[in-house]
Parts: structure tokens; C-alpha cells; sequence
């Protein structure tokens, strides 16, 4: 039995490739940056039961994206 995905679906599975590629950036450019991912407390749930939707995952990439911009801003801005 084969099931459409719909819009939200394919969304979702958009947001996490772009989790996927972006780690996966950050671990093999800036493995010393990766290292602190779990850390984050972006990846720590304050609630016992945390919904994890499409604003969620919106959410954390956009932190990622923060993460990784600020921390090249800084590196760049030692080696000057």
C-alpha cells in the first residue's frame, strides 16, 4: 500500500535534511564546534514530553544556523 506524503510531511523531511546537512557541515569543518552540540541547550527538553513539530525543528536549524554563523564571526575574528 503506497501513501502520499503530504505538504507538512515533505516540509518535516526538508527541515531535517537541512538539520542533517548542517551537522554533518559543522561536524567535518568544525569538529571542535561539534563537540558542543549535545550540550546545547537547544537539545535539552524542559517539558517530560516535549512535541516535536515542524516549529520545533524550524526553531533548532534556525539555532544551528545562529550557532554555526556566530562561531565563524568569532574564529574569523581571532585569526585577524
Amino acid at each position: 500500500m503506497k501513501t502520499e506524503k503530504g505538504p507538512v510531511m515533505r516540509e518535516m523531511q526538508e527541515i531535517l535534511s537541512e538539520i542533517i546537512l548542517l551537522t554533518n557541515h559543522i561536524e567535518v569543518e568544525y569538529p571542535e564546534l561539534y563537540q558542543f552540540l549535545e550540550e546545547q541547550p537547544m537539545t535539552i527538553p524542559t517539558e517530560d514530553h516535549p512535541i516535536i513539530d515542524k516549529k520545533t525543528m524550524k526553531v533548532y536549524l534556525e539555532g544551528l544556523r545562529q550557532l554555526l554563523e556566530h562561531y565563524v564571526e568569532e574564529h574569523h575574528l581571532r585569526k585577524a
